[in-house]
């Protein structure tokens, strides 16, 4: 009897296309360079749109993912950030930590594969906010070589007033 999985690309590819339909069938983006992968659907996720009031270069909404690492974005008060960093059982990033009080915790989801970590924040006052997570370098466990590196995944959060 043979075993069928859904594998982490066929998973990564039908949110790209759900994600890429969403943009295209709104006909609207927010943001721009520097502003993270924005969408029109409210933070809600109904499907609403949302005005835009942003200032310019800001967004009320950002996607982040581990290829963000090292990127600033701005968020306007009332915005919301997630954030889904791809890992794996050998390489699993930590829980993402927030510092300063420009963002507060909001529901993530669960986390459904073995070293992902998920997050989502609401910009909740102007300021600046530091999102970070780690994982190790290289894959641990038995039989397999070990190294003590670990990559850092960062990205500074400036929130504005609309």
């Amino acid at each position: 009897m043979r075993r069928t999985t859904l594998h982490r690309t066929t998973v990564a590819t039908a949110t790209a296309a759900a994600a890429a339909l969403l943009v295209v069938g709104c006909g609207t983006q927010h943001g721009g360079k520097g502003s993270g992968s924005a969408s029109s659907a409210s933070p809600a996720g109904d499907g609403t749109p949302s005005a835009s009031t942003a200032p310019a270069g800001c967004t009320d909404q950002a996607q982040l993912t581990a290829a963000d690492s090292g990127r600033t974005i701005c968020l306007t008060v009332g915005g919301y950030v997630r954030l889904t960093l791809d890992g794996t059982k050998d390489r699993p990033w930590t829980p993402v930590k927030a510092t300063g009080t420009a963002l507060k915790g909001a529901d993530a989801g669960i986390v459904i594969m073995p070293g992902d970590a998920l997050a989502a924040y609401t910009a909740v006052a102007p300021g600046t906010a530091r999102l970070t997570s780690s994982r190790p370098l290289c894959a641990t466990g038995p039989g397999k070589i070990s190294c003590q590196g670990i990559q850092e995944w960062t990205v500074t959060v400036r929130v504005t007033r609309p």
